[in-house]
């Protein structure tokens, strides 16, 4: 076994990485930007390096910087983890150069499988079903558009270097082929330096089951089952779980049986993954192969037992596997879901900003039905320079049904603040009757979006409710604390309940709410003599509130005699107060609070559109003085390793295009100006 790794990656599985070495009585030494010099990988390692700036090109992609850190620490092996480099078949072959080992499979194996058209060809010789579609060399327009034809609509166009839903998009008949294909070679350029493209026959409703293989040096390969990824959003998998819900057991080793093939074709080392498309009558076909560890395979270690990162380890440093196929065995079922930053009702747009509050169950390790795997920290930043996944929350029971309910509870239990995130789909997700089903395919969210998908709704009466009995407790909160601070605790001036002498004190309390265009809520708070509040809201009715909050934002919310526990957190004048979903105004609720003495507000001219986030112009598609129609394509943006599309609100003129193709622009600058038309 090595004495010391070099984890070349950040985030979640670069502390996963080092936790098992840490078990294994293995040193680290972790890579850090500028970015992420006080993230929780540095942390958790036992030394760690500076790498560059905080683009992943200047710093996590750049090998020979990776290589020099490992000379220098005195590592003999780099552990590439998931993204950045785990893929790059020079980087493997770097690292053999400078007496390094590479956890994961030969360079030749990386090469074959990252190019999907190589891939699908080996896979044809090895026997390996392949969805029907065109992987030939020749990339012209009409010769694709010929082959589109040939396959039939709709089809799929697929990056053929990479992964990741990256140079993805499905086209539902010839007039949108142009356009698509045009996108697809854009993104697969900018994420892969190459726009080589596949076309594969798109199923009507696919399940995505892929199969975990681990092969050592000396030709043994085993599978450790399968998992359903079939939930998925802009072709990324947002749920996953092992086994795959109603798999029959002869399907299940046939699966089985060809990811082993598909491994031992390349002669394959290390953790992979082999991606199948399951069809409604239990045909199967090869999509591709991740030749490194996967974000999902928490999961597969759940029902297994068995710590696959260690495995890695030990295959890398040349052990046998010690295992055979009949060794290993299902125990029970595992579901994982994806907390990320970002805003499913606006299209899933990635979102940054700091982490006021992060509380997440099985943080702590303790329980062995909940697991969290996170790279941040409450107070940590989410950036633009990187993916935005906050934490992967895994749940494990007995049965599936049990899992699923045992998932309900625990987002219940989440408390985020700062950023938006989309526990609020996944919670709906969770509760929905066809996932409890287990009626899954790869679209699952288009068909299930009105019941799942947030919409722009506005708060409720209930939701305003527990939105101000979070400030009036934290008023009362932060009143008690300056009294017993101060030299007269018992002095009125820290009486924080509104007394007045022949009278129930009232005020009025408003907010902001930016899901009702920032509309004025307004709601009118008396001070009862028998305590609590009663609040008269703004559709009429009233609710008599009270409850307690901690320092650490922790709330119980008792409204009209009923108790809920939930969380309160602030940041200046915005807050964002959480109760779980079932409970009266429950769910998570961003409000900001209005200071009546200093409205001074500014908009942005709505005559114009401003960018989201920080990002890069890809493409700009009007030109000024041109008239448009509402919902016209007008500049493709790019984003957190995503296109963004930048659409006409409404029917105008272009006026102004401060920005051309190639420009950085910051977040809130104006992209596009309109006049009326």
């Amino acid at each position: 076994m090595f004495a010391k790794v070099l984890i070349a990656n950040r985030g979640e599985i670069a502390c996963r990485i080092a936790r098992t070495c840490r078990r294994l009585g293995i040193a680290t030494v972790a890579v850090y930007s500028d970015a992420d010099a006080e993230s929780a990988h540095v942390a958790a390692a036992d030394e760690a390096h500076r790498i560059g700036p905080a683009p992943a090109s200047e710093s996590y992609l750049v090998a020979d910087r990776l290589i020099e850190v490992a000379r220098r620490s005195g590592a003999e092996a780099v552990h590439p983890g998931y993204g950045f480099l785990s893929e790059n078949a020079a980087f493997a072959e770097a690292c053999a150069a400078a007496g390094l080992v590479f956890v994961g499979p030969p360079p030749d194996a990386i090469r074959l499988m990252g190019g999907k058209s190589e891939a699908k060809a080996r896979m044809a010789e090895a026997g390996v079903p392949l969805v029907p579609g065109y992987h030939g060399e020749a990339q012209d327009a009409d010769t694709l558009a010929e082959e589109a034809t040939r396959i039939g609509y709709p089809l799929l166009i697929k990056a053929s270097a990479g992964g990741g839903g990256k140079g993805m998009r499905v086209v539902e008949s010839a007039d949108g082929f142009g356009a698509a294909l045009d996108g697809a070679r854009r993104e697969a350029a900018g994420a892969f330096g190459d726009d080589r493209v596949l076309l594969e026959k798109y199923l009507a409703r696919p399940r995505h089951v892929e199969v975990q293989v681990m092969a050592d040096a000396h030709g043994r390969v085993v599978h450790l089952f399968e998992r359903d990824c079939s939930i998925q959003r802009r072709h990324q998998k947002v749920v996953e779980e092992a086994p795959a819900p109603g798999l029959e057991p002869a399907t299940r080793a046939r699966m089985g049986a060809a990811a082993v093939a598909a491994a031992e074709a390349i002669g394959y080392v290390g953790a992979g993954t082999v991606e199948f498309l399951l069809d409604t009558d239990g045909s199967f076909y090869f999509m591709e192969m991740n030749t490194r560890l996967q974000v999902e395979h928490p999961v597969t270690e759940m029902i297994t037992g068995r710590d696959l990162v260690a495995w890695q380890l030990d295959v890398a440093a040349g052990a046998p596997l010690g295992v055979a196929q009949d060794d290993l065995s299902i125990d029970g079922h595992a579901i994982e879901v994806r907390l990320y930053a970002e805003d499913p009702a606006a299209g899933f747009l990635p979102q940054t900003g700091r982490l006021d509050r992060l509380s997440l169950p099985g943080a702590d390790g303790t329980d062995p039905h909940v697991r969290l795997d996170s790279g941040v920290r409450e107070g940590d930043s989410v950036t633009p320079h990187y993916d935005p996944m906050i934490a992967k929350l895994i749940v494990w029971d007995r049965d599936r049904p049990s899992a699923v309910r045992r998932l309900g509870r625990a987002l219940d239990s989440c408390r985020i603040a700062g950023v938006t995130t989309n526990l609020p789909l996944l919670g709906a997700i969770a509760a929905h009757p066809a996932f409890g089903a287990g009626d899954l395919d790869t679209r699952f969210l288009e068909r299930h979006a009105a019941d799942v998908l947030p919409d722009r709704a506005p708060a409720s009466d209930d939701a305003l409710a527990v939105a101000a009995l979070g400030v009036l407790l934290d008023r009362r909160r932060g009143a008690r604390v300056r009294a017993a601070a101060s030299g007269d605790p018992h002095s009125p001036w820290h009486d924080a309940g509104g007394w007045r002498l022949n009278d129930e004190a009232r005020e009025t309390l408003a907010f902001r709410d930016p899901d009702a265009d920032g509309a004025l809520r307004e709601l009118v708070v008396r001070y009862p003599r028998r305590g609590g509040y009663r609040l008269a809201l703004p559709g009429g009715g009233i609710v008599h509130a009270d409850g307690t909050l901690d320092g650490d934002g922790r709330m119980v919310a008792e409204m009209d005699g009923v108790r809920t526990a939930g969380s309160y957190s602030r940041r200046g004048l915005d807050l964002t107060v959480i109760l779980p979903r079932a409970a009266r105004g429950g769910g998570v609720h961003r409000l900001s609070l209005v200071d009546v003495v200093a409205e001074a507000e500014s908009y942005a001219d709505p005559g114009s559109l401003t960018a989201p986030m920080p990002g890069r112009v890809v493409a700009v598609l009007v030109g000024e003085g041109d008239s448009v129609a509402k919902g016209t394509a007008l500049m493709v943006l790019e984003a957190m390793k995503m296109e963004h599309t930048v659409t006409a609100p409404r029917d105008g003129v272009v006026a102004r295009l401060p920005f051309a193709a190639g420009d950085t622009v910051a977040e809130g600058v104006e992209l596009v100006g309109f006049e009326a038309a």
